[in-house]
């Protein structure tokens, strides 16, 4: 069965690359365009690994993460932090459940070997 990835970013051609490259692998991939909405997301689609923004419309990306994190039923799921404010690095890395950090543009070779890693560290941790 795919795993399931949500990609939360408000650029549609962020969202549109991303989701393009993790469904060539083989992923699930569904998406959300802001902050308010990715909780209800994140509930609903119960994906296996969250690909979070950090500027965000609504609800910031850090403000997200820790909702998820105190939630007992998200905090398990890996985040993947993608910004283009590589200073922002050092709020998230307190995280355990952050997998990964990537900073905007990057290469989507990167990605997916970032997911990859991030998807099986969460498939032991679970084991």
């Amino acid at each position: 069965m795919a795993k399931k990835v949500l990609v939360i970013d408000d650029e549609p051609e962020m969202l549109n690359l991303v989701r393009f490259t993790l469904e060539r692998a083989g992923y699930e991939v569904s998406t959300c365009d802001n902050g308010r909405q990715a909780w209800d997301t994140i509930v609903k689609t119960g994906p296996d690994l969250l690909i979070l923004d950090v500027m965000l419309p609504g609800i910031d990306g850090y403000s997200l993460q820790i909702k998820i994190s105190q939630d007992e039923s998200t905090k398990h799921i890996p985040i993947i932090v993608l910004t283009a404010l590589e200073p922002s690095k050092t709020l998230f890395q307190k995280f355990q459940q952050v997998a990964g950090f990537m900073t905007k543009p990057f290469k989507t070779e990167a990605l997916l070997d970032t997911v990859q890693k991030a998807i099986g560290k969460a498939a032991n941790g679970a084991a």
